[in-house]
């Protein structure tokens, strides 16, 4: 399972949705009457967050929850995932945001999950990663689903990895590969060194001067065969990253044609799960 989202960020979810209390129960005159929510998946997904709409529904005041799904599994339509019994108060305090956010983290669980299954039909045991073009404020969440589903994380952001754009090397000038990659290098030894490629002779010239990774952006499959060919026979051969427009409709071509990683951002756009939430009252 992936990491656990903690309790500040939840609470601050409740507080942007109920910051001065709920006037609907309270003016019905049925904050305390007790009741129970049933969370239930009305597709097939692989789930995630369930655990945080657990800790949002006891965090907004519930008395007992019990989870039957956790983040990563694979959950058939009609299965329960979650219910909470509590007071109608506590319940409509916190069962629409516990909704909100399995309902989001969910499918976009579920589009990784496709996009990696379709990868390795191409080439069995690839890795599929999630770039950082997650929606901002939101990177914790996006991050536990694209894991819940079976990929990784691309970059967790800037200051954990070397990854060298054309921006950047809009810089460099005329100064050749070797000498900006030796410089890297000296001044982040114990970091690899990415290098995004436009085209097959571009990848076949930073993978001379000894970067650690060549991902190429926005090549056909035959142009990535034609990179993972010509760079092949080099002494030193760096991993084959292709990113640019990678779905599950065409994640089996690029598998196929020799990339070893695939970067992607295309679950981050995935439309929402389906849940329902049941809500009965029960006696007191």
């Amino acid at each position: 399972m992936p990491f656990p989202i903690p309790d500040d960020r939840l609470l601050a979810m409740l507080r942007e949705d109920v910051p001065y209390g709920d006037v609907t129960t309270l003016g019905l005159g049925i904050a305390l009457r007790p009741g129970r929510a049933v969370f239930r998946t009305r597709t097939t997904v692989t789930v995630c967050c369930v655990e945080e709409a657990e800790r949002i529904m006891r965090l907004a005041g519930c008395d007992a929850t019990r989870r039957t799904a956790c983040s990563g599994a694979q959950v058939e339509a009609g299965a329960d995932l979650l219910t909470a019994e509590g007071d109608a108060a506590a319940l409509h305090r916190g069962l629409k945001v516990a909704q909100t956010l399995i309902e989001a983290a969910s499918g976009i669980a579920t589009r990784a999950r496709r996009i990696l299954c379709a990868a390795r039909q191409g080439r069995p045991g690839i890795t599929v990663a999630c770039t950082r073009k997650h929606l901002p404020g939101a990177k914790d969440v996006m991050l536990k689903a694209i894991m819940a589903g079976g990929c990784i994380p691309h970059r967790l952001g800037l200051s954990d990895s070397i990854l060298v754009f054309p921006q950047h090397r809009a810089f460099l000038g005329r100064t050749p590969p070797h000498l900006w990659v030796d410089a890297l290098r000296a001044a982040q030894p114990e970091r690899k060194i990415a290098v995004e490629a436009d085209s097959v002779d571009e990848a076949v010239w930073f993978a001379g001067a000894g970067v650690d990774c060549v991902q190429l952006d926005k090549l056909t499959p035959e142009q990535v065969a034609e990179a993972v060919r010509a760079i092949a026979g080099l002494p030193r051969r760096p991993l084959i990253a292709v990113t640019g427009g990678i779905t599950e409709a065409n994640a089996t071509a690029y598998a196929a044609a020799g990339a070893e990683l695939l970067v992607t951002s295309a679950a981050y756009a995935a439309p929402p799960a389906d849940v329902s939430v049941a809500v009965t009252g029960t006696a007191h």
